[in-house]
């Protein structure tokens, strides 16, 4: 298990690093991506032996966290109290965070494969390589 963690940690972070090479000093002022940066950090990658389903599943936990702006863990959360969230169609599912510049939400990151809490580890820390987002907030 750890060396799938790794190798899809690993995806992750090279993914950022494009945005980090390219990255203007200015994006906590922008708040936003150029379209040009979005190109050079949006990636899906299936590592050899992930679960086939994870091609669907990562980018469902990403389109969540970026659309409610929160971590897809506290929704998955939310929906025991509230099953009405999950008519929504979105997937409540932990492993998918947003990545935040100032509070404002200018993308996300959607991991699938290990276990939940794995996921989630890969995924801040694919947030975590991008200069001026702000840290992700734990569940």
């Amino acid at each position: 298990m750890k060396r799938v963690l790794l190798s899809v940690s690993t995806a992750l972070v090279l993914s950022a690093s494009a945005l980090l090479s390219t990255a203007n000093a200015d994006l906590a002022d922008r708040k936003s991506m150029t379209n040009g940066e979005a190109r050079r950090l949006i990636m899906l990658e299936r590592m050899d032996g992930a679960p086939t389903i994870s091609v669907d599943i990562a980018p469902g936990k990403a389109r969540t966290a970026a659309l409610f702006g929160r971590s897809s863990a506290l929704l998955e959360e939310a929906i025991k109290t509230r099953p009405a969230i999950g008519t929504a169609g979105h997937l409540l599912l932990q492993g998918g965070l947003p990545i935040m510049v100032n509070g404002v939400v200018i993308g996300s990151v959607g991991v699938s494969g290990a276990t939940s809490q794995q996921d989630e580890q890969v995924a801040a820390a694919g947030i975590a390589a991008i200069k001026g987002a702000d840290e992700p907030k734990k569940p």
